[in-house]
């Protein structure tokens, strides 16, 4: 898988104890590498990190992105081969409320972690995660493009525009001898243990438990829904081309941008999802309110990852219904586990397993 390039390897990760995050660090101690992240604190209660006791396995350290020399001293001190940066403030509306954080999270801590690079010439490679909303949103009927232009309606938006500008930056200035480094984006990334306010998933997975009905702001909302081994599986084929670059390849990673999404045929309303997700929910039914809509989010996004195809050989593994059925299957054995004691750690192993087990059958490059 992914050429074997990650066995042995010193990879650090801001944004370990997000839902994405704690999926990453899973999947590379499932690879043989020695993981430390670096986060602010445990963004949400439950938590993915937390159900899978994840502390107990990596070296788990406490900081704030906007602080560049606590950054700095701490991948300087651990000196790692790879950086993952996932450490940003990560939902819209949230921004609304607080967008001096918000901006200073996601672009000034985005530069302080290249900052930071620039000064720890151990690191051989760095993948940037922004987000699909770095563009500005036209409501297009196609797939935005890497070339596309960045920007944003909300601070969130925005402030991942900013911090693509920040990266090309500094790559164009720094970097063209020195660390391979990409930026990769992917959005509306659903599956199990994600508990994050205002997003559809947790919010169904949150009141169905408590066996009530579900508001949602935007029904009619079109999404490029995909589980979040699909992205991260890019994130490490990309990763493993940076470390590793096959010399027969035409193209040139690094300073790139990346997008990660699912096919076409998943890009589906909020309300198909809520319906697919009843489906395995045992002893519910569907049932929507509509919640008032206030602040502005964009109705139509999708992606266009014809590049990351040319380049990287990726595509998506899954389709709706098996992303579905393994969000689903998460929840449902965190929520009895409880109870049992389960190991969620290797449960969540298992899914990736089974993912790969998937990618391998349907061909796909990067599980050679």
């Amino acid at each position: 898988m992914f050429g074997n390039v990650f066995q042995g390897k010193r990879v650090f990760i801001t944004g370990h104890t997000g839902f994405k995050g704690s999926w990453l660090c899973a999947w590379l101690l499932k690879l043989g590498c020695k993981v430390t992240g670096f986060s602010l604190n445990i963004p949400t209660q439950p938590s993915h990190f937390e159900a899978m006791h994840l502390g107990d396995h990596i070296e788990d350290l406490r900081g704030d992105i906007r602080n560049r020399e606590a950054l700095t001293q701490a991948i300087q001190k651990t000196a790692p081969d790879l950086i993952f940066h996932l450490a940003a403030q990560a939902l819209v509306r949230q921004s609304y409320a607080d967008p001096v954080t918000t901006f200073e999270s996601n672009a000034l801590g985005t530069m302080n972690l290249l900052e930071a690079v620039r000064h720890c010439p151990q690191v051989s490679a760095c993948v940037l995660i922004t987000s699909d909303k770095c563009y500005r949103n036209d409501e297009q009927v196609y797939g935005y493009r890497e070339c596309d232009h960045l920007g944003g309606h909300d601070p969130y938006s925005a402030s991942k525009g900013c911090a693509e500008i920040i990266a090309h930056s500094y790559f164009t200035s720094f970097f063209q001898d020195g660390p391979a480094c990409a930026t990769v984006r992917a959005g509306n990334v659903i599956g199990g243990g994600d508990w994050a306010c205002d997003r559809i998933v947790p919010d169904c997975a949150r009141a169905w438990q408590a066996g009530e009905s579900v508001e949602i702001r935007s029904p009619k909302a079109t999404r490029p829904w995909q589980l979040v081994l699909e992205p991260l599986s890019g994130y490490l084929a990309l990763a493993a081309q940076l470390l590793a670059p096959q010399p027969s390849s035409p193209f040139t990673l690094r300073g790139e941008a990346y997008n990660f999404g699912p096919s076409a045929d998943i890009i589906k309303t909020v309300e198909e999802v809520v319906r697919e997700l009843a489906v395995h929910w045992p002893g519910f039914t569907s049932h929507m309110a509509n919640a008032p809509q206030t602040l502005k989010e964009c109705t139509l996004l999708k992606l266009c990852c014809d590049k990351a195809l040319a380049h990287l050989k990726w595509k998506a593994t899954l389709n709706f219904e098996e992303t579905i059925r393994f969000t689903a299957e998460w929840y449902h054995r965190y929520y009895r586990g409880r109870a049992q004691d389960e190991s969620m750690l290797d449960f969540t192993l298992g899914q990736i397993a089974a993912y790969v087990h998937a990618a391998e059958a349907r061909g796909l490059a990067w599980t050679a």
